[in-house]
């Protein structure tokens, strides 16, 4: 139910500290690893809206997509595709 407000990794840390088995984890974590770019792009929008406009503010998007739990990897890749104009 969180899963669209966080990342793979938070959702992963969430779900062991209630005591869930290993493979009921890794089993949710593969259903989220494929939407975790769509979800942080939909996070980004409803928290910015609009890209950064210099290096100090793109720190701070950066920063909260990766305490959200999405990996570097997908924040950096949601923030270029915010910045390219359509």
């Amino acid at each position: 139910r969180r899963a669209g407000k966080l990342g793979t990794a938070r959702v992963r840390q969430e779900l062991a500290s209630k005591g869930l088995s290993g493979e009921t984890v890794a089993a949710a974590m593969e259903n989220l690893r494929a939407t975790e770019l769509a979800r942080a792009r939909e996070v980004w929008t409803r928290k910015f809206g609009e890209p950064a406009t210099d290096p100090r503010e793109k720190a701070r998007q950066l920063r909260f997509l990766q305490y959200r739990g999405f990996e570097l990897s997908v924040c950096l890749k949601a923030l270029q595709a915010q910045a390219e104009p359509d």
